[in-house]
């Protein structure tokens, strides 16, 4: 193809790798880049991909990353987009350019410079990042789990935290091998179940001076009268039991004041000591985004969006998944849930939708958000959730093997969907195989 044909290409460029971004890329790759009739170029600050909702697992130790990442570059090579690593940092909405900060290596040394790239199309898919309201000592003193790097950072305190108490002379003190989670949503939930079962695991290869029961504790702080407090009641309640027979603290009704480097305050007056603190309270859209070239934006920088997932003020820019605020039809001042379905459906209609705009027509699909239920994965325990619209439009509350199943087929869809049927078919068999050799919990 000629430099001036491919000038003439219209330009798609995503920013933010997410599972919806991610998937966006590979379809419209597959699709119009392909077959030569467009240009797109994903952007993202990482150089590898790895399911978000598996960062709780990364994070406690029962999955080793490295076999579940995908490489960015070699995705773009083989499903014909492009890949460019960094982060959007500007926008100029008058020329359609955005700018892409620099990429510097771990010793702090410039790799790739600071550039610009134009577009007919912009499509935003930043995701979330853990909102922690202000509170004093929270970025500080405690991890979020929004990246891969995170989730392997407290992987790491949570294992030397181990090693020293095994070592050490002196008995293990209070908080020393205390993991308190801060929000008991989805995220906390899981990863209070998760590492009730891996800190067992670690304490078993070896760490014969500690006694998992006495010396580990996990605790799980929730503002809201509730755990799950966004999710059915029943479901909650099944949940809330299941951790208690963990023997998991439950603090709901309790709202953190402050994190320190001995543990967490609550307004109540509660101190409990940790040295392990995670939060996984409230979710915001990136700082960045917030009136970026004047676009219009809400109280935690999500940029407002219309049912086509057009910017309110700017029909060349398109924003969906956690960074959007989408009106959700049938609720009234309502937005859709950041959830991982939802951006994958957001996604599935853009790919209709850069078709029209690629070929030049007007009028584009507008996105309806459905409700499938929500699951909760307590790891080796048990699984809960609820399907909607299984009975007459309710809700089917589900529990066990039948609900595990259908969580693990939400990660199974979203291999499908970068890698197709039959290569999602191999890894798992592959997985299934190798799992048997391998320790059930990641050692270092």
């Amino acid at each position: 193809m000629s430099i001036n044909k491919q000038q003439h290409l219209h330009h798609i460029i995503i920013v933010g790798g997410g599972a919806g971004g991610l998937e966006l890329a590979t379809r419209l790759g597959d699709s119009l880049g392909r077959k030569g009739k467009a240009i797109i170029t994903l952007i993202d600050k990482s150089k590898t991909h790895v399911w978000k909702p598996l960062l709780h697992e990364i994070a406690a130790g029962s999955m080793d990353p490295d076999k579940h990442e995908l490489n960015y570059l070699a995705q773009a090579h083989w499903h014909h987009f492009k890949f460019r690593l960094g982060s959007m940092d500007n926008l100029d909405r008058a020329k359609r350019e955005i700018t892409v900060s620099p990429y510097y290596d771990e010793d702090g040394i410039e790799v790739i410079p600071r550039r610009t790239l134009q577009y007919d199309t912009l499509i935003i898919a930043v995701g979330s990042t853990t909102n922690d309201f202000g509170v004093k000592g929270a970025g500080e003193h405690s991890i979020a789990l929004d990246t891969q790097d995170q989730a392997e950072r407290f992987h790491r305190r949570l294992h030397n935290a181990l090693l020293r108490a095994q070592t050490q002379v002196a008995p293990v003190q209070a908080g020393q091998l205390e993991v308190v989670i801060v929000g008991a949503g989805a995220t906390g939930v899981e990863l209070s179940a998760e590492l009730h079962n891996t800190t067992r695991e670690l304490a078993a290869y070896g760490l014969d001076k500690i006694d998992p029961d006495r010396d580990i504790q996990i605790s799980l702080i929730e503002a809201s009268s509730r755990v799950l407090p966004a999710l059915p009641p029943k479901l909650s309640n099944s949940v809330e039991l299941e951790l208690r027979k963990l023997r998991v603290h439950l603090y709901t009704g309790e709202r953190v004041t402050e994190v320190t480097d001995k543990g967490v305050h609550t307004h109540s007056g509660r101190f409990i000591p940790s040295v392990l603190v995670v939060w996984a309270a409230g979710i915001k859209a990136p700082d960045f985004l917030h009136e970026i070239d004047g676009l219009e934006t809400n109280r935690i920088n999500q940029l407002v969006v219309n049912r086509t997932l057009q910017t309110t003020l700017d029909e060349n820019i398109f924003a969906f998944g956690d960074c959007a605020a989408c009106p959700w039809v049938g609720h009234t001042d309502e937005t859709v849930p950041p959830r991982a379905q939802a951006a994958h459906q957001q996604a599935s209609m853009l790919i209709k939708t850069i078709k029209c705009r690629v070929t030049g027509k007007k009028e584009l699909p507008q996105f309806t958000y459905r409700d499938y239920g929500s699951l909760v994965n307590l790891g080796r325990y048990t699984t809960v959730g609820n399907l909607m619209g299984a009975l007459s439009g309710g809700s089917l509350f589900i529990e066990g093997m039948f609900a595990r199943l259908m969580y693990q087929s939400l990660y199974k869809m979203h291999l499908m969907a970068l890698h197709g049927f039959w290569s999602m078919a191999l890894q798992t068999l592959a997985r299934t195989i190798t799992r048997r050799t391998e320790s059930q919990v990641k050692l270092h």
